[in-house]
């Protein structure tokens, strides 16, 4: 028994190294973000006009965006999880390419797709490239695989028992859905809006290369750390990721506390 105990210790001390040394390197990373400014630093930022531009614009566009992946999250996570079809694994896979593409590579990509005929009739009706608009977009077309990917997981740890129960009692599919599915998945519908805020906010490549970095126009946060440390004012760069990292840790304890209250 002692040696079975010792081997449980040295497995745990061994697991726990490694874990050890992986939350060092993001503290590690954070303390030096924060050591490396001053408050100064970070009022100077919040002062300047380009930087509360790219700020407002972030939060705007990433809470467009996370309703967005949200809204159609849900449906297709459901439908993966309760449904069976043909072409399943193919379309589960196109769902996963913005996750393993490189970021370029997607921008790249909705900058041709708005160069063909399609693309040109939208831009008639509503100019996108390097707007506004195209900001939401490449946020969009990244966060979005990340939302449905945990509302599929969602969906698949719900028992499908009380649908079954609800569609045997006279209820339609559709009610089911809504009265019996879908209040049990409020926790991963928080989830995954969490995610897609989070992704959306930090998301560059596709930005620099679908929208631009133009300042007051398509600057977001991950644009003003580029365009600053482009013109080596690197404690301003510091100082926008800190602001960025501010953020994510708010939107985090407030989506844990939610959670906490309902149960989750």
């Amino acid at each position: 028994m002692q040696t079975k105990s010792g081997n449980d210790r040295g497995f745990l001390l061994f697991l726990t190294l490694f874990a050890g040394l992986y939350v060092a390197l993001i503290v590690g990373m954070l303390f030096a973000d924060a050591t490396y400014t001053s408050p100064a630093h970070l009022i100077e930022a919040l002062k300047s006009e380009e930087i509360r531009y790219a700020a407002k614009l972030s939060l705007t566009t990433s809470t467009i965006t996370a309703l967005l992946s949200v809204w159609f999250a849900i449906p297709i996570g459901y439908l993966l999880s309760r449904t069976n079809f043909f072409g399943k694994t193919l379309v589960d896979g196109i769902l996963d390419i913005p996750i393993v593409l490189p970021p370029m590579v997607i921008g790249l990509s909705l900058l041709i797709l708005f160069q063909t005929s399609f693309g040109s009739a939208v831009e008639s009706v509503l100019p996108v490239t390097y707007r506004i608009p195209s900001v939401i977009i490449a946020q969009f077309s990244v966060s979005c695989a990340f939302a449905v990917r945990t509302m599929r997981i969602t969906f698949d740890q719900i028992s499908e028992r009380p649908e079954q129960v609800a569609l045997t009692l006279g209820a339609s599919k559709a009610q089911a859905f809504w009265r019996v599915t879908l209040p049990q998945a409020g926790g991963g519908a928080l989830s995954a809006g969490l995610l897609a805020w989070a992704r959306a906010l930090g998301e560059f490549g596709p930005m620099l290369v679908f929208c631009g970095a133009t300042r007051m126009k398509t600057e977001v946060l991950p644009s003003t750390v580029f365009l600053e440390l482009s013109t080596g004012n690197l404690e301003a760069a510091v100082a926008v990721s800190l602001l960025m990292v501010i953020a994510a840790i708010a939107v985090l304890v407030m989506a844990r506390a939610i959670g906490g209250r309902r149960g989750w």
